[in-house]
């Protein structure tokens, strides 16, 4: 018999937990997040990964770590696992990963699955180095680094081909993440923490984000200045993060969370650095629009950062409602590569999915395909 396919599996339970409460990321907030209402969402979309992987769970086995940190999802989906690994206290923490990672490097898994965010990756990195290869499930608030799946099913569906014996390329990634206490006041200050070896189907897996304030200035002005013409009266305006919706605010005068979301309605700011539950109360029974941009050199829309808008705010608000601008060059940035919906809800991505009309300059519209679609 040959041997079976070896995924190893560490979950962060804490992941993304700040994200649908505007904590803008969970280091050192986990408490204040759960106090806040915050749901966690980690174990739920590891259980979406593994999904991809049921049909051919007899070529597989797992290495994994006690309760919620793997064996938990393993259990509920009906996957066998080996414990390697018991964090001595709860909640895990950071430590704990790296104590798992290490283990699993050790026992020789083919590919390291973790699911968490840019600390999560930081603590697998510093565990493994580029001496195991990984791939990560995206759960956490902020996801710079380049060693995450584009979703959860993205995730699954990469290592499903691994387990099916598909030859698969190899690269090396970079792992970033930003210091989340400047990240709060609206400063990103991102940095290098070194490379981790992942799968290198581009399909598959984000790009970097790329930083930077925006160069096309005059773009941004015409962006702004059109938007702002056509805000109708007695409409809830929803403002997304990001330097490009920041210049619509700044052409409308008003305060803006540039890392967070806002509410403007009728040329007055009413709601400031809401989080998901606040957002759903504004919007349900009421005329809504969202305004958002897209993240550069990534492509994602909903997902990353913006956890706020949460799958139930989103329908509340409507397709047709949602108002996608950005510059032409940041849209050439992504080579052709469709935008990007992780939702948290598998469903309503697909429902996402499609032709989508981009303002990129005064009333100058592109169309571009939104939405993640397998191949097969």
């Amino acid at each position: 018999m040959a041997n079976l396919f070896r995924l190893g599996l560490i979950i962060n339970p804490l992941a993304g937990l700040g994200g649908s409460v505007g904590l803008k990321g969970s280091d050192g907030q986990a408490q204040k997040a759960l106090a806040l209402g915050a749901k966690p969402q980690a174990m739920q979309r590891v259980k979406t990964a593994l999904t991809e992987l049921l049909a051919q769970k007899d070529k597989f086995e797992i290495l994994t770590v006690a309760g919620d940190m793997g064996h938990s999802v393993c259990k509920e989906l009906g996957l066998q696992s080996q414990v390697i690994y018991t964090p001595p206290s709860w909640p895990s923490s950071a430590s704990d990963t790296e104590n798992a990672a290490r283990l699993l490097a050790q026992q020789g898994v083919d590919i390291l699955l973790f699911a968490g965010g840019d600390g999560t990756a930081r603590n697998i990195c510093a565990a493994v180095a580029d001496n195991t290869t990984v791939l990560g499930i995206p759960a956490g608030v902020k996801i710079h680094s380049g060693v995450y799946a584009i979703s959860p099913q993205a995730a699954g569906k990469l290592v499903a081909k691994l387990v099916a014996g598909e030859l698969v390329s190899l690269s090396e990634a970079p792992v970033m993440d930003i210091d989340e206490q400047a990240f709060r006041t609206g400063v990103v200050k991102a940095r290098r923490f070194g490379e981790m070896r992942i799968p290198a189907l581009l399909r598959y897996v984000q790009s970097v984000k790329m930083g930077g304030r925006e160069s096309e200035e005059l773009v941004l002005a015409d962006l702004a200045a059109y938007v702002a013409s056509q805000l109708e009266d007695d409409v809830r305006y929803v403002m997304g993060s990001g330097s490009t919706v920041a210049a619509v605010m700044a052409e409308l005068g008003v305060d803006n969370t540039l890392l967070g979301v806002d509410v403007v309605e009728n040329g007055q700011l009413i709601a400031k650095d809401v989080t998901a539950a606040q957002l759903l109360e504004l919007v349900q029974g009421r005329p809504s629009k969202l305004i958002i941009t897209l993240i550069g050199g990534q492509g994602h829309v909903f997902g990353r950062g913006n956890q706020q808008l949460s799958p139930a705010v989103i329908r509340a608000i409507g397709r047709d409602n949602i108002l996608l601008i950005a510059s032409k060059t940041k849209l050439q940035q992504l080579d052709g590569r469709p935008l990007l919906a992780d939702s948290g809800d598998a469903t309503l991505d697909k429902q996402l999915t499609g032709l989508i009309n981009v303002l990129t300059g005064y009333n100058d519209y592109v169309m571009y395909r939104l939405g993640y679609e397998d191949e097969e």
